[in-house]
């Protein structure tokens, strides 16, 4: 298995595709069934390139299975904040250990940017993606944002995760003027 950024040779349909048949895997269900017949081959291909978005892909045996994109926040709500906008598989990889993989390197990713916080959206039915979240240390607050599709009224929940510091340097931070050396890491 291979994560690395998306390059300019890889095709954007192809990736799009992972988009188109996540959506009607995970959202069967939860987004109106004849909205997601109707999702049109290509539909993200654009979206691959915009400014200030960073996608990664997961590639198994050369076929790329998988991927997520991230950004600064787009709400002005959240300045500070890091997003994870999307992470989606071919619904023949979930399950399988690489999302958490995927998202490891998402979060590796965003931490190197600066970011203390990330966020992103997920549908409130969408109790699968709730839980594959929180098993990789995000939270659910309550801030939502209400949403259609379809023409279907939905709920987005927002979920954070907070990086943690490196406790020696808060030991040292904490302590830098303490000039006994016994005394420097008793808290």
């Amino acid at each position: 298995m291979e994560i690395r950024y998306i390059a300019s040779s890889d095709d954007r349909t192809a990736i799009s595709r992972i988009y188109e048949e996540s959506w009607k895997h995970a959202y069967k269900g939860i987004v109106p069934q004849d909205y997601l017949d109707a999702i049109p081959v290509g539909l993200w291909a654009k979206c691959f390139d915009d400014p200030g978005v960073y996608t990664l892909i997961c590639i198994e045996n050369g076929k790329i299975i998988g991927t997520s994109s991230f950004s600064k926040s787009r709400s002005a709500k959240y300045p500070d904040s890091g997003e994870v906008i999307s992470i989606y598989f071919l619904p023949e990889f979930i399950g399988r250990g690489y999302g958490s993989k995927l998202m490891g390197s998402v979060m590796d990713e965003l931490n190197k940017l600066g970011f203390k916080e990330v966020f992103l959206w997920t549908l409130e039915d969408n109790d699968r993606a709730k839980h594959f979240y929180e098993s990789n240390g995000f939270s659910c607050n309550r801030d939502y944002q209400d949403i259609t599709i379809g023409g279907k009224k939905l709920r987005e929940v927002r979920y954070t995760y907070r990086f943690v510091e490196d406790p020696i340097m808060q030991a040292d931070d904490f302590c830098e003027d303490v000039h006994d050396p016994c005394l420097r890491f008793q808290r």
